[in-house]
């Protein structure tokens, strides 16, 4: 077996425990259907969408299995001949792409899906994964502590080469977290794979450690624990808000990003429960949900303005071919890991 197939599958055993214990309950006396969830959003979002459609759908029960992006996605493969889940929710696109690419979804056009911006989903027709949102790269940077040690603003990925950010940096594991994977997807991409990897090697330099939450980096920074977390805008904006001393930074090379997106397994035996779903998360009600936490939602003229994040944010986005970036996912992870992975922060 691939070694990185070998992390993925180790990386997830935690969460397949938690999965089956969460089947053991799916029948309910009160006959309603039961759709098993498999998500990486936030745990700030989870209540609120599941109270949603919970609301619209009152005989539709939504039981959450939650974990990072490359945790759930690893889960996901491992159960292949053996499916769980009915629905992926949440899920990082190119992860999406990658079911796709194995013949695990089924293609389905939600209700109002014409209303939703077309980039923002699979351009096939039906569909077999609808965005809910644009997440991108950001630097958190604590202010504070960046005076303390006389550390100076980076304004560019290229900045964060510099010597004076030794043991400074965390950033997010790209194997356990789709926003450590999009950062590498990108760099790869518009850097050229040569120039890329040889980028990742001076960074690595100056990280002090790889996290399994794209989330954990900033919380990091916030606290001072490392003045410089690689993350994403999301979670940049919510630590803001709690009084952190943080400047969210927006490389000017441009960001890394990927799509928040709902699938259909094939193997569901809930397709009924499950496509209306895909319509819920698909219409304007949701995606007013997502307006409180993302820049960028599918259901166009919704979004609203967040604080730290610049107009023309749409415009930072760089060139990102999610088709290229799931194919070639365990290539890219395997030689990342062989190269970084000393550096990862130890598992729970």
């Amino acid at each position: 077996m691939n070694p990185s197939r070998k992390l993925f599958l180790k990386m997830c055993s935690a969460t397949l425990v938690a999965g089956s214990m969460l089947m053991s309950g799916v029948a309910h006396a009160d006959n309603k259907a039961t759709l098993l969830v498999y998500t990486a959003i936030e745990t700030d979002a989870m209540k609120l969408y599941k109270d949603g459609f919970e609301k619209a759908y009152p005989n539709i029960e939504i039981r959450w299995v939650r974990d990072s992006t490359g945790v759930v996605t690893s889960k996901l493969l491992a159960e292949k001949n053996n499916p769980q889940a009915d629905v992926v929710l949440g899920l990082a696109a190119t992860s999406l792409v990658l079911l796709k690419q194995e013949g695990m979804l089924t293609p389905y056009q939600p209700k109002g899906f014409k209303e939703l911006t077309a980039a923002y989903s699979d351009s096939a027709q039906p569909p077999s994964w609808v965005g809910m949102d644009v997440w991108g790269a950001a630097i958190c940077f604590n202010t504070v502590e960046a005076k303390k040690q006389n550390l100076p603003k980076p304004e560019s990925w290229k900045d964060l080469l510099n010597p004076i950010y030794k043991g400074k940096i965390s950033m997010p594991h790209p194997a356990s977290s789709g926003t450590g994977y999009l950062d590498v997807s990108a760099w790869l991409q518009n850097m050229g794979e040569t120039a890329g990897w040889k980028y990742m090697d001076g960074l690595h330099a100056n990280i002090a450690q790889y996290t399994h939450s794209g989330s954990k980096p900033c919380k990091q920074a916030g606290s001072g624990e490392f003045p410089i977390g690689i993350s994403f805008e999301f979670r940049a904006h919510q630590v803001m808000r709690s009084g952190a001393p943080i400047e969210m930074i927006f490389p000017k090379e441009g960001l890394g990003w990927d799509i928040e997106a709902t699938g259909i397994m094939k193997s569901t035996k809930n397709l009924d429960a499950a496509q209306k779903l895909a319509d819920w998360m698909a219409s304007k009600e949701s995606n007013q949900i997502s307006t409180n936490w993302w820049a960028i939602v599918a259901y166009p003229g919704l979004a609203k303005k967040l604080e730290g994040i610049p107009d023309g944010y749409e415009k930072l986005l760089v060139k990102n071919d999610f088709n290229w970036a799931a194919k070639n996912r365990e290539r890219i992870l395997t030689e990342w890991n062989n190269r970084y992975n000393s550096k990862a922060e130890p598992k729970p």
